[in-house]
Protein backbone atom coordinates (compact mmCIF):
# COMPACT_ATOMS: atom_id res chain seq x y z
CA UNK A 1 0.00 0.00 0.00
CA UNK A 2 1.28 3.43 -0.87
CA UNK A 3 2.76 5.40 2.03
CA UNK A 4 0.95 8.69 2.39
CA UNK A 5 1.94 11.90 4.10
CA UNK A 6 2.42 11.84 7.88
CA UNK A 7 0.90 15.08 9.15
CA UNK A 8 -1.71 16.04 11.75
CA UNK A 9 -3.48 18.31 9.26
CA UNK A 10 -7.07 17.62 8.17
CA UNK A 11 -7.60 16.34 4.65
CA UNK A 12 -10.35 16.46 2.06
CA UNK A 13 -10.49 14.33 -1.08
CA UNK A 14 -13.14 15.28 -3.63
CA UNK A 15 -14.72 12.31 -5.38
CA UNK A 16 -18.08 10.85 -6.23
CA UNK A 17 -21.59 11.10 -4.83
CA UNK A 18 -20.89 9.02 -1.71
CA UNK A 19 -19.17 10.91 1.09
CA UNK A 20 -17.28 9.41 4.01
CA UNK A 21 -16.52 11.44 7.12
CA UNK A 22 -13.53 10.05 9.06
CA UNK A 23 -13.01 11.06 12.72
CA UNK A 24 -9.75 10.44 14.55
CA UNK A 25 -9.18 9.37 18.13
CA UNK A 26 -8.33 10.91 21.51
CA UNK A 27 -4.94 12.75 21.38
CA UNK A 28 -4.64 11.61 17.75
CA UNK A 29 -5.02 13.33 14.40
CA UNK A 30 -6.19 12.69 10.83
CA UNK A 31 -2.76 11.17 10.16
CA UNK A 32 -3.94 7.83 11.61
CA UNK A 33 -6.78 7.83 9.07
CA UNK A 34 -4.90 9.08 6.03
CA UNK A 35 -4.08 5.61 4.58
CA UNK A 36 -7.78 4.71 4.83
CA UNK A 37 -8.77 8.05 3.34
CA UNK A 38 -6.36 7.59 0.44
CA UNK A 39 -7.69 4.06 -0.20
CA UNK A 40 -11.29 5.30 -0.30
CA UNK A 41 -10.39 8.30 -2.43
CA UNK A 42 -8.75 6.01 -4.98
CA UNK A 43 -12.07 4.14 -5.21
CA UNK A 44 -14.04 7.26 -6.05
CA UNK A 45 -15.42 8.35 -2.69
CA UNK A 46 -15.47 11.90 -1.33
CA UNK A 47 -13.53 11.76 1.94
CA UNK A 48 -13.11 14.31 4.73
CA UNK A 49 -11.11 13.93 7.94
CA UNK A 50 -11.24 16.99 10.22
CA UNK A 51 -8.86 17.83 13.06
CA UNK A 52 -10.79 17.85 16.34
CA UNK A 53 -10.56 20.91 18.57
CA UNK A 54 -7.40 21.04 20.69
CA UNK A 55 -5.72 18.16 18.87
CA UNK A 56 -2.66 18.03 16.66
CA UNK A 57 -0.53 20.59 18.51
CA UNK A 58 0.50 19.90 22.11
CA UNK A 59 -0.83 18.98 25.55
CA UNK A 60 -1.31 22.59 26.63
CA UNK A 61 -3.51 23.31 23.61
CA UNK A 62 -5.61 20.21 24.13
CA UNK A 63 -6.01 20.98 27.84
CA UNK A 64 -8.11 24.02 26.92
CA UNK A 65 -10.78 21.84 25.29
CA UNK A 66 -13.34 19.29 26.44
CA UNK A 67 -15.84 16.80 25.11
CA UNK A 68 -18.30 19.46 23.98
CA UNK A 69 -15.61 21.05 21.82
CA UNK A 70 -14.75 17.70 20.21
CA UNK A 71 -18.44 17.03 19.64
CA UNK A 72 -18.83 20.45 18.04
CA UNK A 73 -15.92 19.66 15.73
CA UNK A 74 -17.73 16.50 14.64
CA UNK A 75 -20.98 18.42 14.08
CA UNK A 76 -19.15 21.09 12.06
CA UNK A 77 -17.48 18.40 9.95
CA UNK A 78 -20.84 16.78 9.25
CA UNK A 79 -22.25 20.12 8.11
CA UNK A 80 -19.16 20.58 5.90
CA UNK A 81 -20.01 17.28 4.21
CA UNK A 82 -23.62 18.39 3.79
CA UNK A 83 -22.35 21.31 1.68
CA UNK A 84 -21.09 18.86 -0.94
CA UNK A 85 -23.32 17.52 -3.73
CA UNK A 86 -23.61 14.04 -2.22
CA UNK A 87 -26.28 11.36 -2.44
CA UNK A 88 -25.15 9.66 0.76
CA UNK A 89 -23.03 10.36 3.82
CA UNK A 90 -21.31 7.69 5.88
CA UNK A 91 -19.42 8.40 9.08
CA UNK A 92 -16.54 6.34 10.46
CA UNK A 93 -14.37 6.89 13.50
CA UNK A 94 -11.45 5.37 15.35
CA UNK A 95 -11.47 5.10 19.16
CA UNK A 96 -13.00 8.32 20.51
CA UNK A 97 -13.80 9.12 16.89
CA UNK A 98 -15.94 5.99 16.92
CA UNK A 99 -17.89 7.41 19.85
CA UNK A 100 -18.40 10.69 18.00
CA UNK A 101 -19.46 8.80 14.87
CA UNK A 102 -22.09 6.89 16.81
CA UNK A 103 -23.34 10.13 18.36
CA UNK A 104 -23.64 11.67 14.89
CA UNK A 105 -25.58 8.62 13.75
CA UNK A 106 -27.91 9.09 16.73
CA UNK A 107 -28.49 12.79 16.09
CA UNK A 108 -28.08 13.35 12.34
CA UNK A 109 -29.10 11.78 9.06
CA UNK A 110 -26.39 9.36 7.98
CA UNK A 111 -26.61 6.40 5.63
CA UNK A 112 -24.26 4.23 7.64
CA UNK A 113 -21.88 4.32 10.59
CA UNK A 114 -18.59 2.52 11.25
CA UNK A 115 -17.07 2.48 14.72
CA UNK A 116 -13.54 1.13 15.14
CA UNK A 117 -12.23 0.25 18.60
CA UNK A 118 -14.64 2.70 20.22
CA UNK A 119 -14.34 2.70 24.02
CA UNK A 120 -17.09 1.96 26.48
CA UNK A 121 -14.62 0.55 29.00
CA UNK A 122 -10.98 1.65 29.10
CA UNK A 123 -8.31 -0.77 30.29
CA UNK A 124 -6.58 1.80 32.51
CA UNK A 125 -9.03 2.17 35.39
CA UNK A 126 -7.27 5.36 36.50
CA UNK A 127 -9.29 7.10 33.79
CA UNK A 128 -12.30 6.95 36.11
CA UNK A 129 -10.34 8.95 38.68
CA UNK A 130 -9.19 11.64 36.27
CA UNK A 131 -11.59 14.27 37.63
CA UNK A 132 -9.81 14.01 40.96
CA UNK A 133 -6.29 13.31 39.71
CA UNK A 134 -6.28 16.42 37.52
CA UNK A 135 -5.83 18.54 40.64
CA UNK A 136 -2.61 16.68 41.49
CA UNK A 137 -1.28 15.61 38.09
CA UNK A 138 -1.65 17.95 35.14
CA UNK A 139 -0.18 15.75 32.39
CA UNK A 140 0.87 12.17 31.81
CA UNK A 141 3.66 11.31 29.39
CA UNK A 142 3.25 8.91 26.50
CA UNK A 143 4.84 5.65 27.54
CA UNK A 144 3.52 2.99 25.18
CA UNK A 145 5.92 1.59 22.59
CA UNK A 146 4.34 1.12 19.19
CA UNK A 147 5.25 -1.08 16.29
CA UNK A 148 7.45 1.03 13.96
CA UNK A 149 4.99 0.54 11.09
CA UNK A 150 2.18 1.99 13.22
CA UNK A 151 4.35 4.80 14.61
CA UNK A 152 5.20 5.84 11.05
CA UNK A 153 1.56 6.90 10.51
CA UNK A 154 0.73 8.43 13.91
CA UNK A 155 1.28 12.02 15.04
CA UNK A 156 0.24 12.10 18.72
CA UNK A 157 0.56 15.06 21.03
CA UNK A 158 3.55 15.03 23.39
CA UNK A 159 1.60 14.49 26.60
CA UNK A 160 -1.95 13.79 27.68
CA UNK A 161 -3.84 16.33 29.84
CA UNK A 162 -5.40 14.46 32.76
CA UNK A 163 -8.33 16.89 32.64
CA UNK A 164 -9.08 15.71 29.11
CA UNK A 165 -9.11 12.07 30.21
CA UNK A 166 -12.00 13.03 32.48
CA UNK A 167 -13.65 14.72 29.50
CA UNK A 168 -13.24 11.53 27.49
CA UNK A 169 -15.07 9.60 30.21
CA UNK A 170 -17.91 12.15 30.01
CA UNK A 171 -18.04 11.76 26.23
CA UNK A 172 -18.28 7.97 26.56
CA UNK A 173 -21.23 8.38 28.93
CA UNK A 174 -22.91 10.68 26.41
CA UNK A 175 -22.34 8.14 23.66
CA UNK A 176 -23.77 5.29 25.74
CA UNK A 177 -26.95 7.23 26.44
CA UNK A 178 -27.51 7.81 22.71
CA UNK A 179 -26.79 4.32 21.38
CA UNK A 180 -30.47 3.23 21.33
CA UNK A 181 -31.12 6.09 18.89
CA UNK A 182 -28.66 4.74 16.31
CA UNK A 183 -30.74 3.12 13.57
CA UNK A 184 -28.54 3.48 10.47
CA UNK A 185 -26.75 0.42 9.08
CA UNK A 186 -23.72 -0.15 11.29
CA UNK A 187 -20.36 -1.87 11.15
CA UNK A 188 -18.76 -2.29 14.59
CA UNK A 189 -15.08 -3.13 14.32
CA UNK A 190 -12.86 -4.31 17.17
CA UNK A 191 -9.19 -5.28 17.38
CA UNK A 192 -8.70 -8.47 19.39
CA UNK A 193 -5.32 -7.24 20.70
CA UNK A 194 -6.56 -3.78 21.70
CA UNK A 195 -4.21 -2.52 24.40
CA UNK A 196 -6.32 0.49 25.41
CA UNK A 197 -9.99 -0.52 25.16
CA UNK A 198 -11.67 -3.58 26.63
CA UNK A 199 -12.98 -5.71 23.79
CA UNK A 200 -16.39 -6.08 25.45
CA UNK A 201 -16.94 -2.44 24.48
CA UNK A 202 -17.67 -3.54 20.92
CA UNK A 203 -20.12 -6.20 22.07
CA UNK A 204 -21.94 -3.63 24.19
CA UNK A 205 -22.18 -1.13 21.33
CA UNK A 206 -23.43 -3.84 18.99
CA UNK A 207 -26.10 -4.93 21.45
CA UNK A 208 -27.33 -1.42 22.26
CA UNK A 209 -27.71 0.16 18.84
CA UNK A 210 -31.12 -0.16 17.21
CA UNK A 211 -29.81 -0.73 13.68
CA UNK A 212 -31.64 -3.51 11.82
CA UNK A 213 -28.62 -4.02 9.60
CA UNK A 214 -25.50 -4.37 11.72
CA UNK A 215 -22.34 -6.43 11.90
CA UNK A 216 -19.69 -6.98 14.58
CA UNK A 217 -16.32 -7.65 12.98
CA UNK A 218 -13.19 -8.83 14.83
CA UNK A 219 -9.58 -8.41 13.70
CA UNK A 220 -7.56 -11.01 15.52
CA UNK A 221 -4.08 -9.66 14.82
CA UNK A 222 -4.64 -5.93 15.26
CA UNK A 223 -4.11 -3.48 18.12
CA UNK A 224 -5.94 -0.26 19.02
CA UNK A 225 -4.89 1.92 16.09
CA UNK A 226 -6.35 -0.63 13.72
CA UNK A 227 -6.38 1.75 10.74
CA UNK A 228 -2.59 1.51 10.35
CA UNK A 229 -2.01 -1.98 11.76
CA UNK A 230 -1.25 -5.32 10.11
CA UNK A 231 -4.80 -6.00 8.91
CA UNK A 232 -5.54 -2.54 7.58
CA UNK A 233 -5.92 -3.72 4.00
CA UNK A 234 -8.61 -6.20 5.02
CA UNK A 235 -10.27 -3.49 7.13
CA UNK A 236 -10.33 -1.01 4.26
CA UNK A 237 -11.82 -3.64 1.96
CA UNK A 238 -14.52 -4.53 4.49
CA UNK A 239 -15.47 -0.89 4.91
CA UNK A 240 -15.59 -0.39 1.14
CA UNK A 241 -17.81 -3.47 0.81
CA UNK A 242 -20.08 -2.30 3.64
CA UNK A 243 -20.55 1.11 2.05
CA UNK A 244 -21.14 -0.42 -1.37
CA UNK A 245 -23.67 -2.92 -0.03
CA UNK A 246 -25.64 -0.30 1.90
CA UNK A 247 -25.55 2.17 -1.00
CA UNK A 248 -26.72 -0.39 -3.57
CA UNK A 249 -29.53 -1.77 -1.39
CA UNK A 250 -30.93 1.61 -0.37
CA UNK A 251 -32.49 4.02 -2.91
CA UNK A 252 -31.21 7.59 -3.07
CA UNK A 253 -32.55 9.66 -0.21
CA UNK A 254 -33.34 13.32 -0.49
CA UNK A 255 -31.45 15.47 1.98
Amino acid sequence: MKIVQRTPDPFFYSGGKVGILLIHGFTGSPSELRPMGYYLKERGFTVYAPLLAGHGVDGETMEKTGWKDWWQSALDAYERMREEDLDRIFVAGLSMGGCLSLMLAAEKKVDGVISMCAPVWIRDRRALLANVLQYFIRFTRKSEKRDPEIAAHVVPIDKTPVKCVGELVRLIREMRSRLPRVSAPALVVQAAKDELVLEKSAEYIFSQIASKEKKLSWYENSTHIITVDKERKELFQEIEEFIGRVSSSDPKKER
